[in-house]
């Protein structure tokens, strides 16, 4: 029997194959937060949030601020896995540090993979409004194990790629590579 794991993609060539076809999580799309650019251990995510995200005092709601961290959290740290491998958030915690509006406008979530081994992930995000200001930090422990498909896998042409960074800016990926 042949080893299932052998022709399946890396963890970034699955990602890079996302912002190639434009395609979104399910998720992020049912709260409009975008993936739009990532590498190897890195990736950001842009969402702009309006009064339907707020919760009863009239804030964006903090499960739609951990939502887009832990997405960059845990994008970051997919971008590191190798062939036939997946993770799920252990644990997720968020610092607000100021409260977001429909006024504060597009923001941006950073995450960075700190270290991955074979069961377990660490990755940090931040969340800066367009002028640079930090409302949230994040930190996400994530499992590590192996799987044989993932929603990605079904969804995407996977055909290998450079290393670099890729953008999406919803017309198509951008390369921003500099040695490409």
């Amino acid at each position: 029997m042949a080893n299932p794991y052998v022709t399946m993609p890396t963890g970034l060539e699955q990602v890079v194959a996302l912002l190639e076809t434009g395609q979104q999580a399910p998720f992020g799309v049912k709260l409009g937060i975008s993936l739009v650019e990532a590498a190897y251990g890195h990736a950001v995510f842009e969402a702009t949030p309006d009064a339907t995200s707020y919760n009863p005092m009239g804030g964006v709601h903090g499960g739609y601020i951990s939502a887009i961290l832990d997405s960059a959290c845990g994008i970051a740290a997919h971008t590191a896995l190798k062939p036939g491998y997946s993770y799920t958030t252990l644990e997720l915690k968020v610092s607000f540090l100021r409260s977001l509006s429909e006024h504060s406008g597009t923001v941006r979530a950073v995450g960075r993979l700190i270290s991955i081994g074979g069961r377990a992930a660490f990755a940090e995000a931040t969340l800066h409004d367009a002028a640079g200001g930090l409302y949230a930090t994040a930190t996400s422990t994530l499992l590590v194990f192996r799987t044989r498909s993932g929603w990605i896998c079904r969804m995407t042409n996977l055909a290998p790629v450079e290393m670099g960074t890729y953008k999406s800016s919803g017309t198509g990926p951008r390369h921003s590579n500099p040695s490409a």
